[in-house]
């Protein structure tokens, strides 16, 4: 997660979260699915159109998803 278009801090949309544009390789659907499941993050409204997620949720998401036995 070292490319230096992903933000150290604030929030992110999901265009910037999946793949090919984000670090994680998961559809939509699947993303959607995770996050009813609690296996990705929840994330927050900014208005009625927009839905964003804390970086640091990411980044902690994908360090624990590359991390060898982890």
């Amino acid at each position: 997660m070292d490319n230096l278009e992903f933000p150290k801090t604030g929030f992110v949309r999901l265009s910037n979260i999946l793949a090919p544009k984000g670090p994680i390789p998961v559809s939509k659907s699947t993303w959607w699915q995770g996050v009813k499941d609690g296996r990705f993050p929840k994330p927050q409204k900014l208005g009625p159109r927009t839905t964003v997620w804390r970086v640091e949720d990411i980044r902690a998401l994908f360090e624990k998803e590359t991390r060898p036995n982890g």
